[in-house]
């Protein structure tokens, strides 16, 4: 995944995170005259319908409902600064970040992840916060 510059967002110099680290930047710089925020997304269809019964199928889905709204108002996920993922299961986390980390642009967002009780059939929903970039 490359680095690549978004001119509302960055990672300071001086950041840094343990050797152990998942995939997110433990601090960004946001210029928030812009901002955008989802509401939390799940692998759902337009009829209402559980997409996927892995949490890989589950993640590509959320991350394809949340670049959906992103695009509504015309942002992408790389203009992501800040994501909230809530799993059902903590030992599903290495597989939802393969995917996750495929999927997300660098430099990669904060992200805060926690264990939730979800609807029936998901098994992950994800919130996202971005920057619009300017016109």
């Amino acid at each position: 995944m490359a680095d690549t510059h978004h001119p509302l967002k960055a990672r300071p110099k001086g950041a840094r995170q343990h050797a152990t680290a998942g995939p997110y930047s433990p601090v960004l710089e946001v210029d928030a005259t812009r901002l955008v925020v989802i509401s939390g997304q799940v692998a759902v269809d337009m009829d209402g319908g559980v997409v996927g019964g892995t949490i890989e199928e589950q993640t590509r889905a959320t991350l394809e409902n949340c670049a959906a709204q992103l695009a509504s108002a015309d942002c992408t996920l790389g203009d992501v600064f800040k994501v909230n993922i809530y799993l059902t299961d903590l030992a599903q986390w290495a597989r939802f970040n393969a995917v996750y980390e495929e999927m997300m642009a660098e430099p990669l967002p904060v992200r805060t992840a926690v264990q939730a009780v979800l609807l029936p059939g998901f098994l992950v929903e994800v919130e996202m916060w971005a920057v619009k970039s300017k016109d």
